[in-house]
């Protein structure tokens, strides 16, 4: 019969087995529980990827379906500082003492005229105006200038301020980039409930404003569908019809890494809940249009031999990104960028 210490080095020995087996099996399950339910393996791989040209380093605008900021890109081709807009960096000008304009610059400009004309003309510097009441008329002329440059520039804000584009809006609904639209892939379409109104502008320094038609954004919702079934099928051809050179070649290194992992991504059931249209804008013979989508999917990824589920749910899940489109005189709308929200 053992002895009491050899039974307990005995129950030691199979607690501690026990414990080892318990522990290597939490070890395998919990990063396996965690990945399929935090899987973000569609298309762009949940990361911020592509170009908006000069805007690339500049975040587009909140919009009722994005209300929070846009992350910076992990991936872009584009070179900070490289044809940036040079807005930011531009000295403010106008205002009432503006150093290239504003009420005070016209005025000072009106005096320095004057006193120069009456040096010309032999009465010396302030020769030129002519006593207290020149003074006074050439301030009011001066005024005058002022208020007409003003109103015109304010006509012309208003006549190119975004209008609403949603889906039986009233009239006279508030303009902005907020405006807010929803949809199916279906009939009404993005293009239906997005487009329906008049469309959105973009502007920025050097950047002529552009509008989005109805066309345009039933353009958007049928390309947010065909990239993300592009990506699933592996299909690199038909990437490349849908999306710019620069995101199709990250598209590559995220298909290559699932083959390296002997794994598939498969992005189903895409169906657009609500979308915005943020800014749109136009570079040289470049057309941009970046839009905010709230999108229902189904992600799952996919072991390529048994089809066993890897990552990701057979459940419907919802997705809010903010994509840019570009496009170039002869051609379609193509994927330009994607961005995750924050």
């Amino acid at each position: 019969m053992p002895g009491i210490w050899e039974t307990h080095m005995t129950f030691s020995l199979r607690s501690r087995k026990l414990f080892n087996t318990i522990a290597v099996v939490l070890a395998l399950a919990l990063p396996t529980a965690l990945t399929i339910s935090s899987a973000d393996a569609r298309a762009g791989g949940g990361m911020s990827s592509g170009s908006r040209g000069t805007r690339s380093y500049s975040a587009p605008p909140s919009t009722t379906t994005a209300p929070g900021s846009a992350s910076q890109f992990n991936r872009t081709y584009t070179q900070p500082g490289a044809g940036m807009n040079s807005a930011a960096a531009a000295p403010a000008r106008g205002g009432l003492f503006g150093r290239a304009g504003g009420f005070m610059g016209g005025l000072a400009a009106g005096f320095l005229g004057a006193g120069l004309l009456g040096m010309l003309f032999g009465g010396g510097l302030f020769g030129g105006l002519g006593g207290l009441s020149s003074i006074i008329g050439l301030i009011i002329q001066i005024a005058l200038v002022v208020l007409v440059v003003r109103l015109a520039m304010s006509w012309w804000q208003r006549r190119h301020a975004p209008r609403a584009a949603y889906a039986n809006a009233e009239a006279g609904a508030a303009p902005g980039p907020q405006t807010n639209y929803r949809s199916g892939l279906g009939g009404s379409g993005l293009g239906g409930g997005l487009g329906s109104g008049l469309g959105g502008f973009g502007f920025g320094a050097n950047n002529a404003p552009l509008e989005i038609k109805p066309d345009d954004y039933e353009a958007f919702e049928r390309l947010l569908g065909d990239v993300q079934a592009a990506w699933s099928n592996e299909d690199v051809a038909k990437l490349h019809t849908v999306a710019t050179p620069e995101m199709v070649s990250y598209f590559e290194q995220d298909l290559a890494q699932n083959r390296a992992r002997n794994v598939v991504n498969k992005v189903m059931d895409v169906k657009l809940l609500q979308g915005d249209l943020a800014e749109a804008w136009r570079e040289g013979e470049t057309d941009y249009a970046t839009v905010a989508l709230r999108f229902a999917l189904t992600d799952k990824t996919l072991d390529r031999n048994t089809g066993a589920l890897v990552a990701g749910s057979e459940q419907p899940g919802e997705a809010t990104e903010i994509w840019t489109f570009a496009r170039r005189p002869g051609t379609g709308w193509e994927l330009s960028a994607i961005q995750q929200t924050n």
